[in-house]
């Protein structure tokens, strides 16, 4: 394919130097010699002999200064086109290996034109498409893992229990029935972070009356707040009532911030739902007391099964999936999402289009 890109781009080249080539014979033809045959007259020249041997010398040299005019052409054409095609030529052995599963290769860019462009527009789909094989790949291994550790305590009770290495008991039979509830939460989890990816594709927008969307969501969690004594204030600006949003998928980004809060508040804490407008936006924030995230974990808490060790073991933290599905119902609103964590509070924030 190159060679025959290579071949075309330097045939158009070719016309252009024959019509220059014809445009000059036919003016010294035409014109040249006409004015060639008005100063022979002029001084009394014959000019019949004298204007055939102008005519053979001018064309003799104009053939020469042709030939050579297309030597030069020819060679400047084919290096600075094999030079134009060189990057495209990289695209083509960089496709082939990104169908063969090799994302790290990259185009090497020289210039700034539109081929350069093409080049960096390729090198930024060769690295996305990279990052999603690394989060493809992370995400079979954390749910493997998250997997494991379930089944693996279940299957070791049940050989004990088959075996006769125990007795059934009520204890046995709670524990077993604890994990059988995680791994469904696990599934109803990975369910809603698909529903997350692909919510862009799938959202409603509307006019959702943020008052009565936080409120409901509010009244939903109190038993659970109140088992822990904590106490919930909500404060909703004047200017912030409404936002254009899907309401379903933001109550669902609600309800995760919120079970979030409610795990990492202490007994007798205090968890705030704020909603303020900034000039292009509509931010909502849910702040709790607690103890800090810690600052190497905070960058990375919307991350998907993403945990601090010490604050979010499984048994309280869950799989780490909530807080990225925020993330993904959110962006998918054109809106924005982060956290903030010192002094004993933590606050997350997601960011609506005004």
């Amino acid at each position: 394919m190159r060679k025959r890109l290579l071949w075309k781009l330097f045939s158009i080249n070719l016309p252009v130097i024959g019509v220059v080539i014809l445009v000059v014979w036919l003016a010294i033809d035409y014109l040249a010699a006409d004015y060639f045959m008005t100063l022979m007259k002029q001084y009394n020249i014959s000019p019949t002999m004298a204007h055939q041997m102008f005519l053979e010398a001018v064309h003799r040299y104009l053939l020469w200064a042709s030939l050579l005019a297309i030597a030069c052409a020819a060679l400047c054409s084919l290096v600075l086109t094999r030079k134009v095609l060189r990057p495209l030529s990289q695209m083509t052995e960089i496709t082939r290996g990104l169908a063969s599963g090799e994302y790290t290769q990259r185009v090497q860019i020289a210039s700034q034109d539109e081929v350069g462009q093409l080049g960096e527009a390729f090198n930024r789909m060769a690295d996305s498409l990279q990052r999603i094989e690394q989060l493809r790949r992370r995400m079979v291994s954390d749910v493997a893992h998250e997997l494991r550790t379930p089944l693996t305590t279940m299957r070791g009770y049940l050989e004990a229990l088959r075996d006769q290495v125990i007795d059934p008991s009520a204890d046995t039979f709670d524990m077993l029935h604890e994990e059988t509830l995680r791994l469904v939460k696990l599934s109803e989890d990975l369910l809603e972070l698909t529903k997350a990816d692909a919510a862009p594709a799938t959202l409603n927008r509307q006019d959702v009356s943020l008052h009565d969307l936080i409120e409901q969501t509010v009244d939903w969690f109190q038993p659970q707040f109140a088992t822990k004594g904590i106490d919930v204030k909500i404060d909703i600006a004047a200017d912030a009532q409404t936002v254009m949003a899907d309401p379903d998928k933001l109550s669902q980004a609600l309800r995760n911030v919120l079970h979030n809060a409610w795990q990492y508040t202490p007994s007798d804490g205090r968890v705030s739902v704020t909603v303020k407008r900034q000039p292009t936006s509509i931010v909502m924030a849910v702040c709790n007391t607690g103890e800090d995230v810690l600052p190497q974990d905070l960058p990375y808490i919307f991350e998907r099964f993403y945990r601090g060790e010490k604050s979010r073991s499984r048994a309280h933290g869950g799989a780490g999936i909530g807080l990225a599905v925020v993330k993904g119902i959110i962006e998918a609103h054109g809106g924005q999402v982060g956290a903030a964590s010192s002094d004993g509070t933590t606050r997350v924030w997601v960011s609506l289009p005004a």
